[in-house]
Protein backbone atom coordinates (compact mmCIF):
# COMPACT_ATOMS: atom_id res chain seq x y z
CA UNK A 1 0.00 0.00 0.00
CA UNK A 2 1.61 3.69 -0.34
CA UNK A 3 1.96 5.98 2.45
CA UNK A 4 0.92 9.46 2.87
CA UNK A 5 3.86 11.66 3.88
CA UNK A 6 4.27 15.35 4.45
CA UNK A 7 6.26 17.38 3.00
CA UNK A 8 8.63 17.67 5.74
CA UNK A 9 8.87 14.17 6.31
CA UNK A 10 9.74 14.02 1.98
CA UNK A 11 12.69 16.21 2.46
CA UNK A 12 14.03 13.99 5.12
CA UNK A 13 13.91 11.25 2.81
CA UNK A 14 15.74 13.27 0.05
CA UNK A 15 18.41 14.47 2.46
CA UNK A 16 18.53 10.89 3.74
CA UNK A 17 19.43 9.65 -0.19
CA UNK A 18 21.52 12.63 -0.98
CA UNK A 19 23.68 11.73 2.13
CA UNK A 20 23.88 8.08 0.99
CA UNK A 21 24.61 8.83 -2.52
CA UNK A 22 27.63 11.21 -1.24
CA UNK A 23 28.91 8.04 1.31
CA UNK A 24 28.92 5.78 -1.75
CA UNK A 25 30.67 7.85 -3.92
CA UNK A 26 33.41 8.29 -1.60
CA UNK A 27 33.40 4.59 -0.83
CA UNK A 28 33.74 3.72 -4.59
CA UNK A 29 36.50 6.39 -4.75
CA UNK A 30 38.16 4.86 -2.14
CA UNK A 31 38.46 1.74 -3.92
CA UNK A 32 38.86 3.34 -7.48
CA UNK A 33 42.32 4.48 -6.04
CA UNK A 34 43.43 1.46 -4.06
CA UNK A 35 42.82 -0.88 -7.15
CA UNK A 36 44.82 1.80 -9.65
CA UNK A 37 47.78 0.18 -9.37
CA UNK A 38 46.74 -3.41 -9.38
CA UNK A 39 43.63 -3.98 -11.48
CA UNK A 40 43.26 -0.79 -13.61
CA UNK A 41 39.65 -2.37 -15.32
CA UNK A 42 38.20 -2.74 -11.89
CA UNK A 43 39.76 0.96 -10.64
CA UNK A 44 37.69 2.12 -14.08
CA UNK A 45 34.58 0.91 -12.88
CA UNK A 46 34.64 1.34 -9.42
CA UNK A 47 35.33 5.46 -11.09
CA UNK A 48 32.31 5.02 -13.26
CA UNK A 49 30.05 3.37 -10.10
CA UNK A 50 31.50 6.70 -8.06
CA UNK A 51 30.41 9.13 -10.89
CA UNK A 52 27.05 7.49 -11.02
CA UNK A 53 26.35 8.32 -7.10
CA UNK A 54 27.91 11.75 -7.94
CA UNK A 55 25.39 12.60 -10.24
CA UNK A 56 22.58 11.05 -7.74
CA UNK A 57 23.67 13.53 -4.69
CA UNK A 58 23.69 16.70 -7.19
CA UNK A 59 19.87 15.99 -8.55
CA UNK A 60 18.99 15.62 -5.12
CA UNK A 61 21.33 18.59 -3.62
CA UNK A 62 19.22 20.48 -6.90
CA UNK A 63 15.59 19.24 -5.26
CA UNK A 64 16.28 20.44 -1.86
CA UNK A 65 18.37 23.66 -3.08
CA UNK A 66 17.62 24.81 -6.63
CA UNK A 67 20.03 26.77 -8.29
CA UNK A 68 22.58 25.73 -5.55
CA UNK A 69 26.46 25.86 -6.28
CA UNK A 70 28.92 22.89 -4.94
CA UNK A 71 31.57 23.94 -2.22
CA UNK A 72 34.14 22.53 -4.64
CA UNK A 73 33.30 25.04 -7.74
CA UNK A 74 31.20 22.93 -9.68
CA UNK A 75 33.28 19.44 -9.24
CA UNK A 76 32.36 16.24 -7.33
CA UNK A 77 35.29 14.45 -5.56
CA UNK A 78 35.48 12.19 -8.83
CA UNK A 79 37.05 15.55 -10.43
CA UNK A 80 33.59 15.52 -13.13
CA UNK A 81 32.18 19.01 -13.61
CA UNK A 82 28.31 19.19 -12.78
CA UNK A 83 26.16 20.26 -16.07
CA UNK A 84 23.49 22.83 -14.72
Amino acid sequence: MSEVVDADELLRRIRRGRDLAAEEERVWLERAQSLTATDPDRAREATERALTYQVVAGVLTEIVAPGSRPADGGTGAAGVRHVT
